[in-house]
């Protein structure tokens, strides 16, 4: 397939990855970026460069011409701040690239959703992509609540012929250029702080972000893809101990014997929560109900379809990732 490949979210964590593996192949890269944002990575893998916003429509036609697929990453991440924001980026900007990709005649739409939009299951069940999105958000799930209304978005244009569609629901993801959940572990592990959730043998959805743009582009080469939806959820079995055995051993700090019940976290969770939304904390609470969720479920999300239909196998494990992970952190840190 030729063609151009535009990135949105081209500068955060699985939009940087989808790039390095889209110039792995060869393939050519165009990066719709902000102005002003930090596009010294991005400048090392010979990519073009679109200046432009997804909140912004009109910015947008120039950076779809000539396209063949656009892989749709930028979203507002993280489980908190205003819902206007959350409307405006990820919900009204998935719609503002979509439109723009359909009047340029893009071909393939790879859409970039999350596993949280099934909703938070906790209790011991295989969550598969027969499932249906939204299952018991509370109020203040504006992530989770944004991420299923974009992609129903995509899906809209998608069953009225207008563009053809692919959606890829990643789990937690982590590697290199990770700005939003390194840095905390570091910090939780290092000083002892970190705890484990529950009896810590849950097994864990949490996926190396290049492991996911692979099989991104797998699919969006692929025309019997159109119109399927893939669970990027796992590189294999691992617990919540397991994770945090590796990442003490990466850090070189004892490793996390501590415990803390997963019904009075997420009860902290909620009350942090309450008190952060009446004062209208402008930083997250130290603990939220959507991250003790992501440690502490027992639900498990399958990624078995994507390894049976796009034959997708984890190119980077745990054991090579987590580590590779953290060094990139003290590197990038200057320790």
């Amino acid at each position: 397939m030729g063609g151009m490949n535009l990135v949105t979210g081209a500068t955060g964590l699985l939009g940087s990855h989808i790039v390095e593996q889209l110039r792995k192949r060869g393939l050519p890269v165009r990066a719709l970026v902000r102005r002003g944002s930090d596009t010294t990575w991005l400048k090392t893998q010979g990519v073009e460069f679109a200046e432009g916003d997804i909140t912004d429509p009109a910015s947008l036609a120039a950076a779809c011409a000539g396209v063949n697929v656009v892989y749709h990453s930028a979203a507002k991440v993280g489980d908190w701040g205003p819902w206007e924001e959350f409307q405006r980026i990820t919900i009204d900007g998935t719609r503002n690239i979509l439109e723009a990709a359909i009047t340029a005649g893009v071909r393939r739409f790879m859409h970039v959703s999350s596993i949280s939009a099934y909703g938070y299951y906790t209790h011991d069940i295989t969550v598969d992509e027969t499932f249906d999105l939204g299952y018991k958000l509370y109020k203040w799930a504006y992530y989770s609540k944004s991420k299923v209304a974009a992609e129903r978005l995509a899906w809209e244009a998608h069953r009225a012929k207008r563009i053809e569609v692919t959606v890829i629901r990643p789990a937690w993801i982590y590697g290199e250029r990770d700005r939003t959940t390194i840095a905390r572990l570091y910090r939780m592990v290092r000083n002892g702080q970190a705890k484990i959730l529950g009896r810590g043998d849950n097994r864990l959805n949490v996926v190396y972000a290049g492991n996911i743009a692979e099989a991104a582009i797998a699919a969006a080469a692929r025309p019997d893809c159109n119109g399927e939806a893939f669970n990027c959820s796992n590189d294999g079995e691992i617990t919540q101990q397991q994770y945090f055995d590796l990442l003490a051993r990466a850090i070189g700090a004892p490793p996390v014997k501590r415990h803390a019940p997963y019904q009075a976290a997420y009860f902290v969770g909620f009350m942090l929560e309450c008190l952060g939304h009446l004062f209208r904390w402008r930083k997250p609470p130290f603990v939220t109900r959507y991250a003790v969720w992501l440690m502490g479920r027992r639900s498990y999300f399958s990624a078995e379809k994507a390894r049976r239909v796009l034959g997708w196998q984890p190119t980077v494990t745990y054991e090579v990732g987590v580590p590779a992970t953290v060094r990139w952190y003290l590197a990038q840190r200057g320790d």
